[in-house]
């Protein structure tokens, strides 16, 4: 079959319906269009409800494992009643259901946390004054946020980009965390205050990766995307995803993993750590290595942060969620 002939297809993108899900969507459509629309590809966007869309009165980690934002988009995929689905990566759990798998994987956007305080507020994280209110939905965030800012109150807050935003102007809280890359896609990149340095304040597992799954058997479809796939974001997002599947922890556990390549691209580094939820302890390893050797690397540091104490914080957030 001709590339045209694979293209001359109408396909159905699996999206929730969140303004920062819409515009990751739209990307993915408008790329794939410029890619074949001239051969006569066409996509249909299906707007789909997730556990994590309807459940909004409680933290992340109080309503269920990872993949409270990607489990009714497989499902449909599953089902056949979608195509593909698009996902930002750091939802998605470190191993696929069967059946499904992952396409090209675009181009990487900035991976940072952001904080955000009022807007003309002089104050970055490390100074945000004693008893300041600090809202995030991440257990991770709210304990790395506690070891550079012990006097700080983490406050959980839920809903979409420009929901958590307005936290700030409502007063309920005086600073909000958020990934850089969905301020950024969203066009509100100019409010972030401060991005933390990963150095510092290490991002989730594939933040700003968007991902691309579909149902395995679909090769033709998944040969669309190869026009999309950015090698290096791939590179680093096989260790953070295998740093993650070894870990078998979710938004339940404050984890995180970054990793890099080096200058000429034929190195990667992996850094990964377990934290405390209160910040008190970091559980943490890195390793670095060829890039074809991504994944493994990954798991290694996984396993190292495990046995350096990683493991019992797993253990015994896993219990008190039970």
């Amino acid at each position: 079959m001709t590339s045209t002939e694979l293209a001359a297809r109408k396909l159905r993108l699996g999206t929730r319906g969140s303004a920062l899900a819409l515009w990751q969507a739209n990307m993915i459509r408008d790329r794939l269009l410029a890619a074949w629309g001239a051969q006569g590809l066409e996509v249909e966007l299906v707007r789909v409800v997730t556990k994590g869309d309807r459940v909004t009165d409680r933290p992340l980690n109080q309503v269920g494992g990872m993949g409270l934002f990607v489990k009714g988009l497989e499902d449909k995929l599953l089902a056949g009643e979608i195509d593909f689905a698009v996902h930002s990566m750091k939802d998605m759990p470190g191993t696929l259901p069967e059946g499904l798998t992952l396409a090209s994987t675009p181009e990487r956007a900035d991976p940072r946390d952001a904080f955000l305080a009022a807007p003309g507020r002089d104050v970055t994280l490390a100074t945000l004054p004693a008893g300041s209110r600090l809202g995030t939905s991440s257990l991770r965030r709210g304990a790395l946020a506690k070891r550079i800012n012990p006097g700080l109150e983490i406050v959980p807050i839920r809903g979409n980009v420009p929901t958590r935003m307005g936290k700030i102007a409502e007063g309920e809280v005086d600073a909000v965390l958020l990934a850089a890359a969905g301020l950024d896609r969203l066009g509100k990149g100019e409010a972030i205050t401060e991005r933390l340095d990963p150095d510092a304040f290490m991002p989730a597992a594939c933040q700003g990766v968007l991902a691309i799954e579909l149902r395995a058997a679909d090769t033709d479809i998944a040969a669309l995307f190869e026009p999309l796939g950015h090698g290096p974001t791939s590179i680093v997002a096989a260790a953070e995803r295998s740093y993650l599947a070894t870990l078998q922890g979710g938004c339940q556990v404050p984890l995180a993993c970054h990793a890099r390549l080096s200058e000429d691209g034929r190195r990667v580094r992996v850094e990964g750590l377990v934290v405390e939820p209160d910040g008190s302890t970091v559980y943490a390893s890195e390793a670095e290595g060829p890039v074809a050797d991504a994944a493994q690397l990954g798991a290694g540091v996984a396993r190292e942060v495990l046995a350096a104490g990683g493991q019992g914080v797993i253990d015994r957030l896993g219990a008190a969620g039970s």
